[in-house]
């Protein structure tokens, strides 16, 4: 055997036994002996052309195997060089013609995936048919001939949008399909593809029968492989696919669940390892994230958690990365719009910058990619302002556009998107030429997306709103109209489960507020006509209901209705106040963290509560107005209480309600245990679990709780309560609630059996801000002047009223809301001789709330007294001593009543760290603290008491059990002082014991100083157990005396003479 030959016959072996066993080495030397055998046949050899193929044919796999498609070039010229030396009527010429059609086809296709260059595909659909020629009627492989060259039709569909290649790709499906009958061997493969392309053409001309009939071959391909089929996996794929397209179209859940159950089915046929794992990864990922998109439930973590996986599957360097990179980041910004964490922005736009990085120039997906990172970037514009993110936006928008020339599939959308960015730049600078190029795109993106598209309604929503700013800024009564029009049609086209019913409800509200203060329909002069109007809250009001939008939009929709019913003095404005509230507690409750729920609070107004309390005293209603501020004010500690709630009384009801008081406080242990902190190397995947698992606990924590009010005497289990039952607070002295507003400042005095009465207060929220400024001043004069002030314009005129509901040297109790939660009012009065002082009238306490006041009534009183006095004179990173600390803690100890009345335990020095003054605070019902005390204001939930070692912070306290708690005197800085950023939810260490169930507790308002603190506690002990008895409600009579006692010394400063306050029973 010659050369020739023997190294022909050796290439061969090698690359078959390449082909089995995946040997890199045996790939090389196939190649190396196919390059000898060419060396050895010059141009006029017969077996050139062979040589040429073998050559090409090891070429084109060892591109394919190491990813090295930029070689492509290499092995296309080398089998057209074969080709052309058996020109037309050479007898071998068909066969190779054949042969070389389809591998050249094969790195045409390749090459154009990765460069895009048109011309590839157009050869590559040529010589399609050149082979589909060479395979006529009764060939037995025209019917993959006919598949192929619909598959390269259908690509290039995708990219230049022509339906007849759409069409025609469809006619070869069916004709590929009519020759694989019931029986053949890749019927399935063809009625699959035909479903495809089918779906394909619902999606870009919205005919129904396309869709339906795309489902019925996707399920005939599925009944074709059973149970261990090797392409079930395939065929359980495509019909999810189908049945989530259909879900899109028509709204059936049953459709949408179906699909995930088969995605969850093809996952579990493709296990770690197995070659298509990271596309069922992802189908499912998109699905539950659809599924979230209408429920709101966790299936969006689940989908992120699932994209990760697939991600993980495509590392750096990998061909297909791009696409899980996208598909991560398109979730992590649903997850943004829906819950507001920046972190998820940011890294969904460095994804998409990633993703932008591995589609340069040429390649057919940039324009995709330049779309997204353009929108995620827009969207952080808006939501933190730097210009040179909405300016990057619009640059990238626009190069998208510019690679969707008319025709492209994906033009509608690049159209939106500069749109959106052009007028959002317009909103910001005020260019009318922005905004009206915004328009003309918004309409020529709506011109292609024509009846039955199914993003139509979102291109009618765009223009609408574009149109809607012109008018605003222009006037022209058509733009207003138009954008009404485009609204209302937009409407009909949504299924009622669409989130995006949503932005239309909000966007008809502003429409029609349009057309309320313009008269431009012809209902009344401009202002006036009220059909508008209620139209408008009509629409807001929709819009809080849209379930499918997600909390976070339902909030921002139900604040958006309180502004414009506020500014309006509509009739629903009431109403507007309390669905907001509802939605800011049910927004808060799915956020792990006490410190998360602060943080997330200030995005939100901080005056909710008092306003729409306010908006119920211009009703006349004072009732509602309490109803209104128990509900929206310290919604952090309501919901921690919540927790907490005893259930005995339900045990009894049946053996079902017995079952449900379990599963309520289990789930409640559950949700009250504190959430794991997570340290800086945590894998994000575990946080973002442990999230879901929280979400989900609430989610079937509120699932309990409806059952709950099932059953018969538990109706209003758990929902804010009614005035009827929040009166029970002045069971023992009237409640002053005073209320800080825009619109008025006013104060209601609540007694036990009477209906509450309300006061205009003579002042207002600008005054009492400049009065709390006053406060901080520490000179004696200035001090009375502000003290004057605010018994002039807050507690003068509630005194003038009270005397009707209490007798004098009674006890009431105070409960301020917003900037009355920084003011002294217990030392309220006329600083001058023979002047009137509120504490010559009655004994102040305060209460932050009417239901922390009747919890703390609740539990009965301990016989037995265990007492706990907890000092630290030197706290971790202290460079001073605090002397007064173990002489204070003597002098408690003296003024006790001894055993067996009271047990004594004190705890200072080095033996004061955390966890002793912990463990104190869990065995002993009646505490003194002696310390350093700090209200942390950027994270009031970390406010502490310094102890040897570490804080004993105010979180320490919350997570740890009170209730059966008795008294509490905190002798240390600040430990009423509260947070300013957020005053309604009264976050400091006093309110976290009374909270807490404590019942009764003494604290301060700002820095105290040693001798103020020795004469106080000595006065307040003395009076507080005089008679050799312990009673938790004496404190505030007990401070009350004390304080009279240091009235007098007027050689110590008047600020410290008043910084002590009681709250509790």
């Amino acid at each position: 055997m010659d050369t020739l030959a023997l190294r022909t016959d050796a290439g061969h072996r090698l690359l078959a036994r390449y082909r089995r066993m995946h040997n890199s080495t045996d790939l090389d030397q196939s190649i190396n002996n196919f390059e000898h055998t060419l060396d050895i046949c010059p141009m006029d050899h017969p077996c050139r052309p062979a040589a040429l193929f073998n050559l090409a044919t090891a070429k084109l796999i060892n591109c394919q195997a190491n990813e090295t498609y930029s070689d492509l070039d290499i092995p296309i010229y080398i089998f057209q060089d074969a080709l052309d030396l058996r020109p037309p009527g050479h007898p071998d010429r068909p066969v190779t013609q054949l042969h070389l059609a389809i591998s050249l086809l094969i790195m045409l296709v390749t090459r154009f995936e990765r460069r895009g260059n048109a011309e590839d595909l157009d050869q590559a659909i040529a010589l399609q048919r050149e082979a589909l020629a060479l395979r006529p009627v009764g060939h037995t492989d025209q019917s993959t001939s006919l598949n192929d060259l619909a598959v390269d039709l259908s690509t290039r569909f995708d990219h230049r949008g022509n339906a007849e290649d759409l069409d025609q790709a469809i006619a070869l499906h069916r004709e590929a399909l009519a020759l694989r009958p019931v029986g053949h061997t890749d019927r399935s493969t063809s009625l699959n593809n035909l479903a495809n392309r089918l779906s394909i053409r619902f999606d870009h001309r919205g005919n129904a029968e396309d869709l339906d009939q795309a489902i019925a071959l996707a399920r005939e391909a599925l009944a074709l492989c059973p149970v261990g089929h090797p392409d079930r996996s395939w065929s359980l794929g495509n019909l999810a696919n189908r049945l989530s397209a259909h879900f899109d179209h028509r709204g059936n859940a049953e459709d949408l669940d179906q699909a995930i159950a088969l995605q969850r089915e093809a996952l579990a046929l493709r296990p770690v390892g197995h070659t298509d794992r990271s596309t069922s990864l992802d189908d499912l990922a998109v699905d539950l994230s659809t599924r979230f998109d209408h429920r709101g439930n966790e299936d969006l973590d689940q989908a992120i958690a699932l994209h990760r996986e697939a991600l993980a599957l495509h590392p750096v360097g990998h061909p297909d990365r791009p696409s899980p990179l996208n598909n991560l980041a398109n979730r992590l910004s649903t997850r943004f719009d829906r819950r507001g964490n920046g972190e998820d922005l940011d890294q969904a736009i460095a994804l998409h910058r990633e993703v932008l990085a591995l589609h340069p120039v040429g390649h057919t997906d940039r324009s995709k990619s330049l779309n997204n990172l353009a929108n995620r970037l827009s969207i952080r514009f808006d939501h933190r302002g730097n210009a040179e993110d909405l300016d990057q936006a619009i640059a990238l928008a626009r190069e998208a556009l510019a690679l969707c020339p008319v025709g492209h599939t994906d033009r509608s959308k690049s159209l939106d998107n500069l749109a959106n960015g052009l007028s959002t730049r317009f909103d910001h600078r005020g260019n009318a030429e922005d905004l009206d190029q915004a328009i003309a795109l918004a309409r020529e993106a709506l011109a292609l997306r024509p009846v039955g598209h199914t993003d139509r309604s979102m291109s009618l929503g765009n223009l609408a709103v574009k149109l809607s700013t012109r008018f605003d800024h222009q006037g022209n009564a058509e733009d207003l109209n138009e954008s009404r029009e485009n609204l209302r049609c937009a409407l009909t086209l949504l299924t009622q489960h669409d989130p995006y019913r949503l932005f239309v409800h909000k966007s008809l509200a502003a429409v029609y507020l349009s057309f309320h203060r313009s008269g431009r329909d012809g209902t009344g002069d401009p202002g006036e006509d009220t059909d508008n109007l209620n139209i408008a809250m009509h629409h807001f009001k929709e819009a809080t209901n849209v379930v499918p939008g997600g909390l976070l939009f339902r909030l921002q929709a139900s604040l958006n209705w309180v502004r414009r019913a506020d500014e309006h003095r509509h009739s629903t404005e009431l109403e507007a106040y309390a669905t907001s509230m509802q939605l800011m507690d049910a927004y808060m409750s799915a956020t792990a963290s006490v410190s998360s729920r602060h943080r997330a609070m200030k995005d939100f107004p901080s005056t909710l509560a008092v306003d729409a309390a306010s908006c119920a005293l211009r009703g006349g209603d004072a009732s509602r107005a309490v109803e209104l501020l128990e509900q929206g004010r310290t919604i952090i500690w309501t919901q921690m209480t919540r927790l907490r709630t005893p259930l005995d009384s339900l045990q009894t009801r049946s053996d079902h309600a017995a079952a449900l008081m379990k599963r309520f406080r289990d789930l409640s242990s559950l949700l009250d245990r504190p959430p794991a902190s997570h340290a800086d190397a945590t894998q994000i995947v575990d946080v973002e679990a442990a999230d879901t698992r929280y979400r989900r606990l609430v989610e079937d924590w509120n699932g309990v709780v409806e059952e709950i009010r099932k059953v018969e005497g538990f109706s209003r289990f758990l929902l804010p309560p009614m005035f009827a039952d929040l009166q029970e607070a002045a069971r023992d002295g009237s409640i002053i609630i005073l209320i800080a507003s825009e619109s008025s400042c006013d104060a209601i005095i609540i007694p036990h059996k009477q209906s509450p009465t309300s006061i205009r207060l003579p002042t207002n929220i600008e005054k009492l801000q400049t009065l709390v400024i006053k406060f901080k001043r520490t000179s004696t004069p200035a001090l009375a002047k502000a003290l004057m002030e605010l018994w002039d314009d807050v507690v003068r005129p509630v005194v003038d009223i009270l005397g009707g509901f209490a007798r004098r040297h009674s006890r009431i109790w105070w409960c301020p809301t917003s900037v009355f939660n920084f003011l002294p009012l217990h030392a309220a009065g006329e600083y001058r001789k023979h002047g009137q002082f509120l504490s010559q009238l009655y004994i102040s306490s305060y209460t932050p709330s009417l239901t922390a006041l009747i919890k703390a009534r609740r539990h009965d009183r301990s016989l037995s007294v265990s007492f706990a006095a907890i000092g630290q004179d030197h706290p971790s990173g202290a460079s001073f001593t605090l002397e007064c600390v173990e002489p204070e803690l003597e002098l408690v100890r003296s003024l006790l009543p001894l055993l067996p009345t009271v047990s004594f335990t004190k705890i200072t020095s080095v033996d004061a760290t955390r966890s002793r003054a912990l463990r104190a605070l869990q065995d002993n019902t009646w505490l003194h603290f002696s310390c350093h005390g700090t209200q942390n204001y950027d994270d009031p939930f970390n406010s502490a008491f310094l102890m040897r070692d570490r804080p004993l912070s105010l979180l320490d306290i919350t997570q740890t059990d009170l209730s059966r708690h008795e008294f509490a005197f905190l002798s240390a800085c600040d430990t009423a002082a509260g947070d300013p950023s957020t005053p309604d939810e009264v976050i400091h260490l006093a309110a976290g014991l009374q909270f807490a169930v404590v019942k009764s507790v003494v604290g301060t308002l700002w820095k105290v100083t040693d001798a103020t603190v020795q004469r106080l506690v000595e006065e307040f002990y003395k009076n507080f157990c005089k008679d050799g008895k312990m009673n938790s409600k004496r404190a505030a009579r007990a401070l009350h005396q004390a304080v009279q006692s240091l009235a007098s010394d007027k050689d110590m400063p008047l600020e410290q003479r008043i910084l002590f306050v009681h709250i509790g029973i």
